[in-house]
């Protein structure tokens, strides 16, 4: 029987992987006969809430399955699941601090809403720290983890020319001007920085029951091989 560690994961995979899915259903409803659901697909990948969410799905899906896949291996990884920590850490303070007072949801748009800002990173948070092996994490990589958002800005800055549609303000080149734009980004990357160090701090100064802790898809894998003999 799967640990109780795992089980949190599997939960938390099935909230995230259920905000995820009624984000796109609620998202390709509303532009379906605007831009239609193929650039719906399109503006619904545009968005980091999105992909640092389905970066949670897939780290939490992983360790709850413990398969020998590759992009299961890949999601174990505690830099991978450190990055996912990282990142749906600042989907939440960026959007409490800029956007959420922007809009006002209502309905199943405000259950996504709360889900992907609020519930989906205070449940992985509470995971990576109480279940995940810790003192794995180098002062190095924060600088790493920052591929990801640069990656996600340049696509934004080549989308946002193409269709003149930004995900978010503080990066709209067409109302801000380029350099602000930039500038804005440059201060997200900034913050990307200092919380990815502040991450590490903590995996280092976890209690070191939880550093010495095996992976705990690794201990169940070890029972039940015990168990078969």
């Amino acid at each position: 029987m799967p640990s109780a560690r795992r089980r949190f994961a599997l939960a938390i995979a099935i909230v995230a992987g259920s905000a995820l899915l009624l984000q796109y259903v609620l998202l390709i409803a509303a532009t379906w006969k605007d831009i239609g659901p193929l650039f719906g697909t399109l503006r619904y990948f545009s968005f980091f809430t999105i992909l640092g969410n389905l970066a949670v799905a897939l780290a939490t899906a992983a360790a709850w399955h413990g398969g020998d896949a590759s992009w299961q291996r890949f999601f174990r990884r505690a830099p991978v699941q450190g990055a996912a920590a990282l990142c749906i850490a600042i989907v939440c303070v960026i959007y409490h601090v800029l956007l959420a007072s922007t809009w006002s949801p209502r309905g199943l748009q405000r259950v996504a809403d709360l889900a992907l800002h609020y519930v989906v990173p205070a449940l992985y948070l509470f995971w990576w720290v109480a279940c995940v092996p810790h003192g794995r994490l180098r002062w190095s990589d924060p600088l790493r983890v920052l591929a990801f958002p640069a990656a996600f800005l340049g696509w934004t800055l080549v989308r946002g020319a193409w269709l003149h549609e930004y995900p978010y303000p503080f990066i709209d080149v067409d109302t801000l001007g380029f350099a602000v734009a930039l500038r804005n980004a440059a201060a997200i990357a900034l913050l990307f920085v200092a919380a990815g160090l502040l991450l590490v701090a903590v995996d280092r100064c976890l209690p070191c029951t939880l550093r010495g802790r095996r992976a705990f898809w690794h201990d169940d894998a070890v029972r039940h091989d015990a168990a078969k003999r």
